[in-house]
Formats: C-alpha cells, sequence, structure tokens
C-alpha cells in the first residue's frame, strides 16, 4: 500500500500565500498566519503582498466570498527591494539580524549589502538601522500583488526563511549547552575547594572534641584526688569564706569550661557555696 499524506488546511493556505515574512499581516511569519486563518482567529485578506489576488486565492481555498484586501495592514504596491547606502552604512549587523530570509550579507563593523534576488520587500531591516541608511526601492513597475512576485520566488523564500529559523534553534541550543558545559566546569573546580573546608571543618571539631576530652578527663582525676583528700581529713578549710578575688578566679575558670563544653560533677553545688 502506499501512504498518502494529506496536508492540513494550514498548510494548504501557507502554500498560496507569498512568503514574504513581512508580518504585515499582524503574526511574525507566514506559517502563523495561515495557522490563525485556519483557525479562523484571523481574515484571509490581511496580506499586502499578495494583494487582491492573494485574498481572491484564500477566498477560493476556503470556500468563501471574495474580499477587498483590508488596507489597514497595508496597501497593494510594486514590490520594492532594500538598497543599503554602503558609504553610510557602520556595520551594526542589526539589519541582518532582522532580515527574515536571511538577503543581507555583512560582519559587525563591516560594510554590508543586500542580495537583490533574495530580497522579498519585506520592509523588516528599515526601523532598527539607528544611520537610516536603506531605502526601499520599488522594482516592478506597475506590477503589484502577485503580478510582481512568482511561486518560485515564493517557494524559495520559504526554504530561506524555514532555514534561518533552524539556525537560529541550533545556535541557541548550542548556547546553552555550553553555558551548562562551563558551569559544570566551575563546579567541578569548585568541589575539591568545598571538599578541602569541609575536612578542615571536620579536622578542626575533632581537635576541639579531644581537647574537651583531655580537660574532662585531668578534671575527673582532680574530682578523685579531692575526695580521697577529704576522706583522709586533707580536703580544703576554708571554702566557707572565700575572697571576692578568689571567687572571681573561679568563677572565670567555670565559664571557661561552660565555653569548652565540659561539666564540673564535683561542682555541681558550688553555687550554693559562693558567698552572697
Amino acid at each position: 500500500m502506499t501512504a498518502i499524506h494529506s496536508k492540513t488546511l494550514a498548510e494548504r493556505i501557507e502554500d498560496l500565500l507569498p512568503q514574504t515574512q513581512c508580518t504585515k499581516c499582524g503574526y511574525p511569519a507566514c506559517r502563523p498566519y495561515a495557522d490563525a486563518i485556519a483557525a479562523g482567529e484571523a481574515s484571509y485578506n490581511q496580506c499586502p503582498p499578495g494583494g487582491q489576488e492573494g485574498a481572491a486565492r484564500l477566498a477560493a481555498l476556503l470556500g468563501k466570498p471574495v474580499i477587498p484586501l483590508d488596507t489597514t495592514h497595508g496597501v497593494e504596491r510594486p514590490r520594492p527591494l532594500a538598497v543599503i547606502d554602503e558609504n553610510i552604512c557602520i556595520g551594526c549587523t542589526l539589519c541582518m539580524q532582522a532580515c527574515p530570509v536571511d538577503a543581507i550579507a555583512g560582519a559587525a563593523k563591516q560594510m554590508h549589502t543586500v542580495i537583490a534576488e533574495l530580497c522579498t520587500g519585506c520592509d523588516l531591516c528599515v526601523p532598527p538601522c539607528p544611520v537610516d541608511c536603506i531605502a526601499m526601492i520599488p522594482v516592478t513597475g506597475d506590477a503589484t500583488g502577485w503580478d510582481a512576485w512568482t511561486q518560485e520566488q515564493a517557494d524559495a523564500a520559504r526554504t530561506r526563511h524555514d532555514r534561518r529559523i533552524a539556525r537560529i534553534e541550533r545556535e541557541r541550543v548550542e548556547a546553552e549547552a555550553r553555558a551548562s558545559a562551563r558551569q559544570a566546569s566551575r563546579s567541578a573546580q569548585t568541589a575539591p575547594e568545598a571538599t578541602e573546608v569541609t575536612q578542615a571543618t571536620a579536622s578542626n571539631d575533632d581537635a576541639e572534641a579531644k581537647k574537651r576530652a583531655i580537660i574532662q578527663a585531668a578534671m575527673e582525676r582532680a574530682r578523685k584526688k579531692k575526695e580521697e583528700l577529704a576522706k583522709l581529713g586533707a580536703g580544703p578549710k576554708n571554702t566557707e569564706h572565700v575572697s571576692a578575688a578568689v571567687q572571681a578566679q573561679i568563677d572565670a575558670a567555670e565559664e571557661r569550661r561552660r565555653r569548652l563544653g565540659v561539666s564540673d560533677p564535683g561542682n555541681a553545688s558550688s553555687d550554693t557555696n559562693k558567698p552572697r
């Protein structure tokens, strides 16, 4: 069996558009306009480059009456050609970025020029030019609309536009991939540094814990020694009336132990023995 792939209504509408990609219809390109017509969201008389004949072609496809071109979107006119005054051009590349069919050649800070056979006369390169060096020159005499344009030219413009869109998308994906690679590289470089900081912190924590354990063990030995001396009657005799200076030293020592997290079971009730 042979598979038959029928075109959608939007695709059939797009085939009848001049593919100038001028946006005068109110949509960003010919295909979105075709989609809007197929969805009933736009009228079929909004394309000035197609002119009255273009509106008639679409009316026949849609089975609708022929209606006048909606001039709020522009008027039918002879096809113009963009011409750059190369003596004024500053090489900003803004016109190249605006051209929907890659009909302008040049480079940053270099003179630009329009490739005449590729220009669709869309006018989109004129507004962004900061030095007003682009003029739109009529090149088809009295011929307007489809009389000033051929199906072959439309097909070629459509191909260039589709290739441009694909290239822009590819460049976007590649740019995002490069950005992700740079971020991964930075993360890989900072990971060892973070590990070193973590290890240093852990080492410091271990040292503090060891210090507290040594102090705690020494205090425990002192407490046991004090208990043994007390049993032999050799304990401290003057614990009831301690001078203010000595008590301050005791308080300072207890504060240091508190900061270190060291407890002194033998002095648990020492606060009750302080002179008031």
